[in-house]
């Protein structure tokens, strides 16, 4: 990875940006994190390391996740929380690893959190699938590993755009710390979940090995798709139309099904959808993504 500075941030900002502190431990085939993310993901910034680039400022809010996880684990009682321990556990020949932010350990079992730094829009929806997917991931590991079941999963969002302005309205969080529950898997559901997800990206590593040039696609739901929609809105005096639409559709047949019970000053704009995490590229490596970039040449013949 080469880390660029366009926008000449001083050399100590530059400094406290990249210094990782991070400690993998020993060697492990995959972590949970990327695990539960896409295989073609994971193989592609492993085969263009040298050539992918990330600017510094792109760092800022990791390192504040970071400063936050610090602080907890400064502040957990040892005896009755563990903090940032890695684990590891060999199944179907590959090592799998995760390191947990947070287990407490209570007469029942473990309860296993995880630090979120996030935007405030993270939590109102409800625990993101990724979220569920990982922490089930951590107890599987926990079970295994150490032999101890899991009671119960958390999130602890820090909320770093938290408006005082809007607690409380429309389902706004009241504090910039929230805890959100995640459902947590039976172990049958955790065990058949793991070897899936082991499998699947051991047949693309094989793949890729062969030099078949063919990696499984992303899913929508690893790309972030957001759907196409059609928004009804009316018309300013002067035939513009307004800001704030009067509905909302996924589908073109049911916004037209509501125009035609409003006048002729209303019309229907189009609100393309997007990938947005490859096309604002989070994954960071659409550059090599085969499937981004035929996906775009449609996009751009059409």
């Amino acid at each position: 990875m080469k880390l660029t500075n366009k926008f000449s941030l001083p050399d100590f900002v530059v400094s406290a940006l990249t210094r990782d502190d991070y400690d993998a431990g020993y060697s492990s085939s995959r972590s949970i994190t990327q695990l539960i993310d896409a295989p073609q993901v994971q193989i592609l910034k492993k085969e263009f390391a040298d050539e992918m680039k990330q600017d510094v400022s792109d760092l800022v809010w990791s390192k504040f996740g970071t400063g936050m996880h610090k602080v907890f684990e400064l502040a957990a009682d040892p005896d009755k929380y563990i903090s940032e321990e890695r684990l590891f556990f060999k199944h179907l020949d590959w090592n799998i690893s995760g390191q947990i932010d947070h287990q407490e350990k209570t007469s029942d079992g473990i309860r296993c959190g995880d630090f979120k730094f996030i935007s405030a829009w993270g939590v109102i929806f409800g625990p993101k699938i990724e979220w569920v997917n990982q922490l089930n991931g951590y107890a599987w590991l926990i079970r295994h590993a150490k032999k101890i079941d899991v009671v119960k999963l958390e999130v602890i969002a820090i909320l770093r755009d938290w408006d005082r302005r809007k607690a409380g309205n429309n389902n706004y969080p009241d504090i910039p710390i929230q805890i959100v529950d995640i459902p947590l898997w039976d172990p049958e559901q955790q065990d058949q979940y793991m070897a899936d997800r082991i499998r699947l990206h051991q047949n693309a590593e094989l793949d890729s090995l062969k030099g078949t040039g063919t990696l499984p696609p992303c899913s929508d739901e690893e790309r972030w798709m957001k759907p196409t929609t059609y928004a009804v809105k009316a018309r300013t005096a002067d035939g513009k139309p307004k800001k704030r639409a009067l509905r909302v559709f996924e589908s073109i047949l049911e916004a037209e099904e509501f125009l035609h019970t409003k006048d002729h000053t209303h019309l229907i704009e189009t609100r393309p959808g997007e990938n947005t995490r490859c096309v604002q590229n989070w994954c960071m490596v659409n550059k090599f993504c085969r499937q981004f970039q035929e996906e775009e040449v449609t996009k751009n013949e059409l």
